[in-house]
């Protein structure tokens, strides 16, 4: 078993890390004050090549797999980016999968260039305010008429919705109570997200706030049936190819942002003197930042292995939710051991370390909440009675 990590991983850390340098913490910062898109970021991304890193080589992209994205995905978030870095190129890695696996020719070669070269954006339409992670149970309904869908219904936590140009919509094309089984009657699309037919509200967050989080009301939307993936009825058999290599990079996002704020409170606990010593030579701050080194250290190697699983087709779903599971934990613990390493001024916006803390929240919550990974862990791995 080899550990060394190989050229083309240490060339992605450098590669991406010469991006990053000219955006640096404080231009997150100002971006998170001023509720802003960091559209010049996720521009310098696109046209290095890396919006693609886990696309097909035949429509742009490097063809990579998600190792190498999550690797990628690190790298930007613990440049200090954190999740607003990491958010703003998050679906361009793992949302149009579906596309890649399931669309025809046509739709990848229509879809799948623009993604890649920046030109357009687009967000991620699952969520219902009434059905939480519970997907089978959505109410978005489409109903076919001719050559295209009317779909109506809403949607909520879509992030970049704000910017987006198109949306991967998950909706009801068969109502719930005539499908022969719960896990069909669901159809996805990838379509315009034109806003004469939604209506999307902003919502005001804890952190991460220079990507936007919003609520959709969407009336009477025409859907082309030419923006139809795959087989009608089929879209949630569909979408759980996107939903493992999500896990991966937000348990990935997790560790950079760990990391980053591990580096910040290592530096000021060298640099604060109190009592004519470095706090930093005091155990009682020693301790909780190498701790929390070891835990970081220890998700790494968790998203590694389901990302190396992943991309060598084994199954991967328990270590997929373990890795987003214990990354999450860790990251946020390093946020917060951050914040009190640097006392009082752990608390102010200058330090950095609250803008991370704030962001930290986000990895334990999304896409899937930590108890719904225990339950699934307990289900199919400890074969426990289900419990949902």
């Amino acid at each position: 078993m080899d550990f060394k990590p190989n050229d083309d991983h240490v060339s992605i850390r450098e590669a991406i890390g010469a991006v990053c340098r000219d955006f640096d913490e404080h231009y997150w910062l100002k971006k998170d004050n001023d509720h802003t898109f960091p559209l010049d970021f996720h521009q310098a991304m696109a046209r290095g090549g890396w919006l693609g890193i886990a696309m097909p080589q035949e429509y742009g992209g490097s063809g990579q797999g998600i190792l190498e994205a999550a690797i990628m995905m690190e790298t930007v978030s613990g440049s200090g980016a954190g999740m607003s870095g990491a958010s703003a190129l998050h679906m361009n890695i793992f949302g149009l999968h579906p596309v890649v696996v399931f669309g025809t020719e046509r739709q990848k070669q229509r879809w799948l260039p623009p993604l890649i070269q920046g030109e357009e954006k687009a967000c991620f339409g699952v969520t219902e305010p009434n059905t939480g992670l519970n997907t089978l149970a959505l109410k978005t309904s489409a109903v076919r008429k001719g050559d295209h869908y009317v779909v109506s219904g809403q949607k909520i936590w879509i992030s970049t919705a704000q910017v987006a140009d198109r949306i991967l919509l998950l909706a009801r094309t068969t109502p719930q109570d005539q499908v022969q089984s719960k896990t069909e009657g669901l159809t996805l699309f990838y379509t315009k997200l034109d806003r004469d037919f939604v209506d999307i509200h902003e919502i005001q967050k804890h952190g991460r706030a220079s990507v936007d989080s919003n609520q959709l009301f969407i009336d009477e939307l025409a859907v082309p049936v030419e923006d139809r993936i795959g087989e009608e009825g089929q879209g949630f058999r569909y979408l759980l190819h996107g939903l493992n290599p999500e896990r991966i990079l937000v348990a990935a996002e997790a560790v950079g942002l760990g990391r980053a704020a591990l580096r910040y409170a290592s530096r000021y606990a060298q640099e604060r003197h109190v009592f004519n010593r470095p706090i930093g030579m005091n155990q009682g701050i020693q301790h909780p930042l190498a701790e929390r080194w070891i835990e970081l250290e220890a998700a790494e190697l968790m998203y590694q292995k389901a990302a190396w699983l992943y991309d060598n087709n084994e199954s991967c779903a328990a270590h997929a939710n373990a890795a987003k599971f214990l990354a999450s934990e860790s990251g946020y613990k390093a946020c917060e051991t951050a914040v009190l390493t640097h006392g009082g001024m752990g608390y102010a916006k200058e330090y950095h370390v609250e803008r991370l803390l704030r962001e930290a929240m986000l990895p334990r919550i999304a896409p899937v909440s930590q108890n719904m990974i225990l339950c699934f862990i307990a289900e199919k791995v400890l074969g426990q009675a289900k419990s949902y």
